[in-house]
Parts: structure tokens; C-alpha cells; sequence
């Protein structure tokens, strides 16, 4: 499957960290979303109701970022990438949480974790 929906640099302030500091002040948290899926569908009826609407699919993940803290990016990409297949039609997601404001007393470009889920049934195909 070589069809894709790439949603990048969506951007939203959470309180995720292991320091008070974070939590308390909150930082900045880029998200890139891959999702990999059938396109045909929505090709044939040229439909939003019959693919995934990136700007619903947007409102979902900034409601995570901006939610519930946890302590590690890995804990709130996954969080992201479950939401992601929270629609059947996805057949997996990649997920990168960027943390450009880490509290890292060196100067850096971006810390990011990756991580990729796939849907472990075979039915991904309808909603």
C-alpha cells in the first residue's frame, strides 16, 4: 500500500515532562502524522466522508497534546498513533513527536521520537 495522508508541524503547547518545570510552564510539542491507507474510495467519489478529514483528525491530536501530561514523548506518541487508528480504514500510522524546547542545557536542533503502529487485524478496510 503506497497511499498516504501526511499531516507535519502541527503544533500545540502541552504540559508533558518528567521535571515540575514542565509541567508547570508547559512547552511547545511538534506532531508529524504518516498514515497509510486505501485511497480509492475517495478517489472514485471525490468525498471527504470516504478518506480521513486531516483538519477532524487535527482537532483529535491537539486535544491529546494539549491534554492529559504524561512523562515521555514515547508515552504521548503512542497516545497519537492509537488515535490515529481509531479509524478502520487506517492501516498504520507514523508518529513523530518533536520536543524542541527539551530541557537540554546544550544548544541543539530538536529531540523527536518515532515510532510506527500498524493495525494488528486484517479488517482495515471500512469504517
Amino acid at each position: 500500500m503506497t497511499d498516504r495522508i501526511l499531516l507535519t508541524g502541527l503544533r500545540a503547547r502541552g504540559r508533558h515532562g518528567v521535571y515540575p518545570a514542565e509541567r508547570a510552564d508547559g512547552q511547545d510539542f511538534v506532531v508529524d502524522v504518516v498514515l497509510t491507507l486505501d485511497l480509492a474510495p475517495a478517489i472514485r467519489s471525490d468525498e471527504v466522508a470516504d478518506t480521513v478529514h486531516y483538519g477532524e483528525l487535527a482537532d483529535e491530536l491537539v486535544g491529546i497534546i494539549t491534554g492529559e501530561p504524561v512523562n515521555l514523548i514515547e508515552t504521548l506518541a503512542d497516545r497519537l498513533a492509537t488515535a490515529c487508528l481509531a479509524d478502520r480504514r487506517v492501516r498504520s500510522a507514523m508518529v513523530t513527536v518533536h520536543k524542541p524546547q527539551a530541557p537540554i542545557p546544550y544548544e541543539f536542533a530538536d529531540v523527536a521520537v518515532t515510532l510506527t503502529r500498524a493495525r494488528t487485524d486484517t479488517a482495515g478496510e471500512l469504517p
